[in-house]
């Protein structure tokens, strides 16, 4: 595909990616933020879509990578560091519990990827995951503590293989 074609192409998603970006922020002044940001890094990694795939999917896809990113960068510079004596503030059980477009979109691809796992691989991870020793797994499972501490190590790797997009490195 030229790069006519593309920025064509691209173009002719805005309307689109205006609800999406719409639908992420809340807002319509961060939206057209986000929107400028999507059609920026699209533009720098042309070369990187392949042809026969669907660029709605991969802009759509760049999109939610930025929103999730810059979530993230808002949310380090809005750390509260407590710098009292007595560490009331730390101490004082208010969590932020809120429901973020992050959190959603994590939590669902991460249940995906727990369920992709196999049945077997599975059962050790989740019983890990309940706070059960290796040896009590190991028992349950009738199997010796090798196998559980390989099984627990693989269903990590293949869930952090699965999440990858996640990874800012």
């Amino acid at each position: 595909m030229t790069a006519i074609e593309f920025n064509y192409k691209l173009t002719g998603l805005q309307k689109y990616l205006e609800v999406f970006a719409k639908q992420l922020t809340g807002n319509e002044d961060d939206a057209k933020d986000l929107l400028q940001e999507t059609f920026l890094k699209a533009l720098i990694y042309r070369e990187k879509f392949v042809n026969e795939s669907n660029l709605k999917a991969w802009v759509y896809t760049i999109m939610k990578n930025i929103f999730i990113n810059n979530y993230r960068r808002n949310k380090k510079t809005k750390t509260f560091i407590d710098q009292t004596d007595n560490l009331f503030h730390i101490n004082s059980g208010s969590h932020d519990t809120e429901f973020n477009p992050e959190s959603i979109i994590a939590t669902k691809e991460l249940k995906q990827g727990i369920e992709s796992l196999d049945k077997d691989f599975r059962r050790a991870f989740d019983m890990y995951n309940e706070g059960y020793k290796y040896k009590e797994i190991a028992d349950d499972l009738n199997l010796t503590i090798g196998t559980v501490k390989s099984r627990i190590f693989y269903s990590r790797k293949k869930l952090m293989e699965s999440l990858s997009e996640y990874n800012p490195a």
